[in-house]
């Protein structure tokens, strides 16, 4: 894909819609109208009308932002979560499209980094499961690209600011330890999870941002997360 100037928006979330999927067994979201405009025309002035839409869901909806609360008790919270944790991070996009194996593992990591400072950026781990997105081979818990024990402790250990992921879980959800999860959030660094338009971004060359809504006691919630192009980008393995 051919990239855009310096200054473009790429915008990396997938829309909510009313009844989609995002994870096997969490219900689907519920968006309606709280007050339909019909209704609203009896409480304004001929001519004027509103709608205010609810929605019932759940936080893992969509593409969403995991806090150190979603996996720990003591952890911050989306509230919690400062904005210079969340917006405006240097951004690191490592590659492994096509997949040379399930697991990126930390040899895999390396590679794709190669000796690359990472510290307080957001790497952004992509797979192109996304590419599977609204399809029952997408939410296929037993296929999908995730991130090794070893792989989230290096990444851990390199202090990177936030982790990003294109995939359904970065996770492998047979291991109910949860290791990705359990490592990063550990060290208070946020996950984002069902990015989506990696391809569209170069390997390094621009800013990230993904904030939630700041609500208490709550560990994830859908974001709109973007980047920046800032036009430094090392783009020859984009074009």
């Amino acid at each position: 894909m051919t990239l855009e100037g310096a200054g473009a928006l790429v915008d990396l979330s997938h829309p909510i819609e009313d009844g989609m999927r995002t994870y096997p067994g969490l219900p689907a979201p519920e968006v309606s109208e709280h007050l339909t405009r019909a209704a609203s025309r009896a409480l304004y002035a001929p001519g004027t009308e509103f709608s205010v839409g609810r929605i019932a869901m759940v936080g893992n909806t969509g593409t969403y932002l995991d806090a150190p609360f979603h996996r720990f008790e003591a952890g911050a919270d989306l509230a919690g979560l400062p904005l210079a944790a969340l917006v405006d991070l240097p951004g690191i996009v490592l590659p492994f499209v096509p997949p040379r194996q399930r697991v990126i593992d930390g040899h895999s990591l390396d590679r794709a980094l190669a000796g690359r400072d990472a510290r307080g950026h957001a790497v952004l781990l992509h797979t192109g499961w996304a590419a599977r997105w609204g399809s029952d081979a997408y939410l296929d818990a037993g296929r999908h690209p995730y991130l090794s024990r070893e792989a989230a402790a290096r990444l851990a250990a390199a202090r990177v600011a936030l982790v990003g992921i294109d995939s359904l879980n970065i996770d492998d959800p047979a291991d109910g330890e949860r290791p990705a999860h359990t490592i990063l959030l550990g060290a208070g660094i946020p996950l984002v999870e069902h990015l989506c338009n990696l391809d569209a971004l170069p390997e390094r060359g621009f800013r990230f941002s993904a904030a939630p809504a700041p609500v208490r006691r709550m560990g994830s919630f859908p974001v709109r997360a973007y980047a920046r192009l800032t036009g430094d980008a090392d783009r020859s393995a984009r074009e």
